[in-house]
């Protein structure tokens, strides 16, 4: 086995990670060795080919096919040098005050967290996208509410130089998008972080790392060659995503008892709904996901967002087989797309857990109140549709394949809850949050405000597992906020940590 020794080691390099990393960044210049451990590989620019099945398997974990337990939710999330970064749409919008308020956890208040998200908003260069670059399937959307009076908005993306090619969530090949792994981490890199890709952590032991470098048949080599590892450590950063960072925590043997570790995990349940019109509609070329609709957040606990997927996903979400299946995929130019996000509350009961073998496995109960809010988001949504000029809609919960325009006024009647059954509806996971929820004591929560474990002084957690509920909105520049709040702590422990 190989040993190495670090001061800091951050496990993990996407929105936490990555922020984390570039924070404690100066610290090198006064010979902190700090060290970032990740899973995934990096890929060489010449390796985003926007292939739907080969970035899949390249970029996500099991290829964006993770099952709950029960089968009945597939959860996506990425795996590579920028972590969910790399395939996520940029969407990065400021968490509101009321949810810092829901949240209510003590030593975390809203204008700190609004001047981090402030800063990678600038850092990230996010901005409006240019109306010109908006398309068809993003307009579509926007004039559907406008007519039907529902309030819609327009996203900010971190973009730089977006050519339009629409291949956010398989890998941007044009390098216009800004995750971590186009900002922080290079910068972390210039001022003497060592990143270490294809590199699993399976277990943390007290202030030490066990992981395996494993090395791909793609992307760049690691620094380090293949075989097990012992890394010791100062401070471990955990940043690992909802499902991975309560996994890896329950394999280690941690010195303390943490009833709430991988509870409480919420998901923002969501469906790809899809319209067919009459002609030929812009949809793939230009940014996927542009407006944003938040008028039944309040009323029926759900958010609308224009999306635009690829085939096989697209097939997927689809219910049913056979001819009118086929009739519509053979149609995906004229196709229109909304995607569905349920906010939907922190049970205990909805949790990460692992097998015999320490793989994480994912429990998660779809609610009442959350079906309640998916149904009324496809009769909603396929009001928007049709105002929108759709020709015919296909609803998971219709009572039929398809719906047409002239059943507009029927929809709450061809849409139904005994049609809406986990398992044969399509759900996938739009945001993993939660599962080491930042609270105050340990009996309810598994880190304080500043994202450090409890009874642990040397263990912290900066990724989204630390929201204690979902955060109502898309969470990446929430995640980046908390991580900058971590990292501040890092430092502030830092010189303890060292002289023990």
């Amino acid at each position: 086995m190989f040993e190495r020794s670090y001061d800091i080691v951050i496990i993990g390099s996407g929105a936490g990670g990555g922020a984390v990393a570039k924070e404690l960044a100066p610290l090198c210049r006064d010979g902190v060795k700090i060290a970032v451990l990740e899973w995934g590989a990096k890929l060489r620019e010449d390796e985003y080919t926007g292939r739907e099945v080969e970035m899949a398997e390249k970029l996500y974990f099991d290829m964006g096919g993770v099952l709950t337990r029960d089968r009945t939710m597939t959860l996506a999330f990425g795996r590579a040098y920028g972590g969910s970064t790399v395939v996520y749409t940029g969407t990065s919008l400021m968490i509101p005050e009321s949810v810092i308020r829901k949240w209510a956890v003590p030593g975390l208040d809203w204008t700190d967290v609004r001047v981090r998200s402030e800063k990678y908003l600038r850092e990230n260069n996010v901005h409006l996208l240019e109306r010109d670059k908006l398309n068809d399937n993003n307009r579509l959307l926007y004039e559907g509410c406008k007519k039907l009076g529902y309030r819609v908005e327009q996203f900010p993306v971190n973009l730089k130089g977006c050519q339009g090619s629409g291949l956010c969530n398989l890998g941007c090949p044009n390098a216009a998008k800004q995750g971590t792994h186009r900002v922080q981490l290079p910068l972390a890199e210039e001022l003497g972080v060592e990143v270490i890709t294809n590199c699993r952590v399976e277990t943390i032991g007290d202030r030490e790392c066990i992981a395996t470098v494993t090395t791909p048949p793609y992307g760049e080599a690691s620094r380090w060659p293949d075989g097990r590892y012992r890394i010791s450590a100062k401070a471990v950063v955990v940043s690992c995503g909802a499902v991975n960072s309560p996994a890896l925590l329950l394999r280690s043997r941690l010195p303390q008892s943490l009833p709430a570790l991988g509870r409480y995990l919420t998901t923002h349940p969501a469906l790809i709904l899809v319209a067919e019109h009459d002609h030929a509609i812009t949809n793939y070329y230009g940014h996927p996901k542009s407006f944003y609709c938040d008028q039944f957040a309040e009323s029926h606990g759900f958010l609308l967002e224009t999306c635009m997927y690829f085939p096989f996903t697209t097939a997927k979400n689809l219910i049913g087989f056979g001819r009118e299946h086929s009739e519509l995929m053979q149609h995906m130019d004229r196709l229109q797309m909304i995607l569905v996000l349920a906010l939907d509350p922190a049970v205990p009961e909805n949790r990460v857990t692992v097998d015999a073998s320490g793989d994480p496995v994912v429990d998660y109960t779809l609610t009442p109140p959350v079906l309640s809010s998916l149904l009324a988001s496809m009769r909603y949504t396929a009001r928007i549709f049709f105002a929108g000029g759709a020709r015919r809609v296909h609803a998971p919960a219709g009572r039929k394949f398809f719906i047409t325009a002239d059943e507009v006024e029927r929809i709450d009647d061809v849409i139904t809850m005994d049609q809406l059954k986990p398992g044969k509806v399509s759900v996938t996971s739009a945001h993993l949050m939660g599962g080491c929820r930042m609270g105050l004591n340990r009996s309810s929560s598994v880190t304080d405000a500043w994202g450090r474990v409890h009874g642990v002084p040397w263990l912290y957690v900066a990724d989204g597992s630390l929201f204690p509920a979902c955060s109502e909105i898309n969470p990446y520049i929430t995640i980046m906020a908390l991580a900058d709040r971590v990292a501040e702590r890092v430092k502030t422990d830092l010189p303890a940590l060292r002289s023990t």
